[in-house]
């Protein structure tokens, strides 16, 4: 039977720091991994998980988890951006499409930048109109 009781996932926050401590230090204690988890309220995959952790930097690397951002986030080459930047003075009259299609046009019709891009390098640089500031609505 599907979504029977017997299949239910239960949610774990994730750990705090005086959790791993107090995890280590009763391990350390008493050697005993089922009894540390116990006490922390942890599964033994969470023990293992930090153990190396542990075992390389003491209760110090304890403290912080690794970060779940991208580590390397898509960004625009430089060459590309300044590529943009040299069109962009070279013709001020295009538009953030036209920029993008004559780079693509150069690059035999790959597209190298999208539209909002282009128009987030220009902003960058200051050479994007600010959007107009809307009139009305809610007053303070």
């Amino acid at each position: 039977m599907l979504g029977s009781m017997d299949e239910k996932h239960t949610y774990f926050p994730r750990t705090t720091a005086s959790q791993r401590r107090l995890l280590f230090e009763t391990w350390e204690a008493t050697q005993d991994v089922e009894a540390a988890c116990r006490t922390a309220h942890v599964c033994r995959q969470t023990f293992y998980n930090w153990k190396p952790r542990f075992a390389a930097g003491g209760s110090a690397a304890l403290e912080r988890f690794a970060s779940f951002a991208p580590k390397t986030p898509a960004c625009t080459p430089p060459a590309v951006a300044e590529r943009v930047l040299a069109l962009r003075r070279a013709h001020p009259t295009w538009g953030k499409t036209r920029l993008a299609d004559e780079l693509a046009k150069a690059n035999q019709w790959v597209p190298l930048v999208s539209p909002n891009t282009v128009r987030r390098i220009l902003g960058d640089a200051g050479l994007w109109p600010a959007a107009p500031v809307k009139k009305g609505g809610l007053t303070p």
